[in-house]
């Protein structure tokens, strides 16, 4: 079959599989929905029909496979996606549609929603391609199934010709990177790698070696209840001073305020009543000290909503993740690599900063280089989102380029 039609099957029947993954099931279960299981066990038994001998699914759902090297004295190096999708809007019963020699117009999704080309200026660059697009009810799945696939279809080559010469290859499917949580469970035990390029960037071309540094702040508003008849001098709402917390927070630095190198504070989450309060915020910087300092001034804040309104105040901060482009450095080849396989390709690859982070910055806190590779999706986590098959074959290719060039010069 040729690759591209390959590449754009496999995308169907990934997409199609439901792997929604679920914040409020955090702790709770690992992968925190079932439906992320069906896609890990069909990726460990796809793996397995390649050829592949060394493949497992652990109890906690991470897809590993190992795929020997055929050349002496190169340097293992792996690939890795995830498999959950967000639930940012509805991620699961997806019905995607493929356009084919697509027009250059606005894409007509259903009677409600419409795709722009005006407000998608990349589509442009599509015009007589064939793209990928949802049915405006849900996303569609390309962050991270476009990664899988473009992995996926990699690995079936180098299984299908092995006269390619290579090292060991290792390929990590993991759960729940959507919640934050997928890395904590991963098997670092089994990891041993020189460098992992995680396949979960966006738009053609773009490769991602720094990440915002993360962590999320907790506030716990305990108040006393009172009957509101008597509650002069006595009640203390909590309510009110969560309120009071969140608009005191800059609101010149939050994420609709911030673009570029800029970081946020975001009030994310709150609920509660007037008895107790709980309010969760994203701090996010890429630089460490500005994220600590984030982090103290609203201590300082907690402290002084607790004086002011006479309540209790709980606090608590927890590092989520790191920039990674420190562990690139570190190693420069793992980025190198990337650029020489670019070039040998034809393919004009620069690097933009991630404003998020990924499962690679996880890894990169332990001194492991992750650049992010693109995958060729559009409007992530959303019902406007598109992914661009040329892209997804570039990706592809870029894969396999970056394999040879370890084994020719690493």
């Amino acid at each position: 079959m040729e690759r591209k039609q390959e590449i754009l099957q496999r995308f169907l029947r990934y997409v199609k599989t439901n792997t929604m993954s679920r914040k409020d099931n955090v702790g709770k279960q690992h992968p925190t929905t079932p439906g992320q299981w069906d896609l890990l066990r069909l990726l460990e038994a796809e793996l397995k029909g390649f050829g592949i001998k060394d493949v497992s699914l652990d109890e906690n759902g991470y897809v590993i496979a190992n795929i020997p090297g055929n050349k002496e004295g190169i340097p293992s190096i792996s690939f890795s996606a995830h498999v959950d999708t967000a639930d940012d809007v509805e991620g699961d019963n997806v019905k995607p549609r493929v356009i084919e020699n697509y027009d250059g117009g606005d894409i007509r999704l259903n009677e409600s929603v419409t795709l722009s080309a005006k407000d998608n200026p990349e589509l442009a660059s599509y015009k007589g391609e064939t793209l990928i697009v949802t049915d405006g009810t849900t996303l569609l799945g390309s962050d991270d199934k476009a990664g899988i696939t473009e992995i996926m279809v990699a690995v079936k080559t180098l299984c299908e010709n092995p006269e390619i010469k290579h090292g060991p290859i290792q390929i990590f499917f993991t759960p729940d990177e959507e919640t934050g949580t997928g890395m904590d469970y991963f098997p670092m035990k089994a990891f041993n790698s020189e460098c992992c390029y995680t396949i979960d960037g966006g738009t053609r071309y773009e490769i991602e070696c720094e990440c915002f540094n993360a962590s999320t702040f907790t506030v716990t508003f305990k108040g006393v209840s009172y009957h509101l008849g008597s509650a002069r001098g006595r009640f203390v709402n909590a309510v009110t001073m969560a309120s009071a917390f969140v608009s005191a927070m800059p609101q010149a630095q939050s994420p609709e305020a911030t673009d570029q190198r800029y970081g946020y504070y975001c009030p994310l989450e709150i609920s509660g009543i007037a008895a107790e309060t709980k309010l969760t915020v994203y701090l996010r910087d890429f630089d460490y000290d500005s994220l600590i300092k984030k982090a103290e001034n609203l201590e300082k804040l907690a402290r002084g909503i607790e004086a002011l309104y006479g309540g209790q105040v709980i606090t608590a901060n927890k590092v989520m993740y790191h920039n990674m482009v420190e562990a690139s450095n570190k190693k420069p080849f793992a980025r190198q690599a990337v650029y020489k396989a670019g070039e040998l390709l034809g393919q004009s690859l620069h690097e933009e900063i991630i404003r998020g982070g990924t499962d690679g910055a996880h890894l990169a806190a332990n001194g492991i280089p992750c650049p992010n590779i693109y995958t060729g999706g559009h409007n992530l986590h959303g019902v406007y989102e598109w992914a661009a098959l040329p892209a997804m074959v570039d990706a592809t290719e870029l894969i396999l380029k970056i394999i040879a060039v370890w084994a020719k010069e690493a």
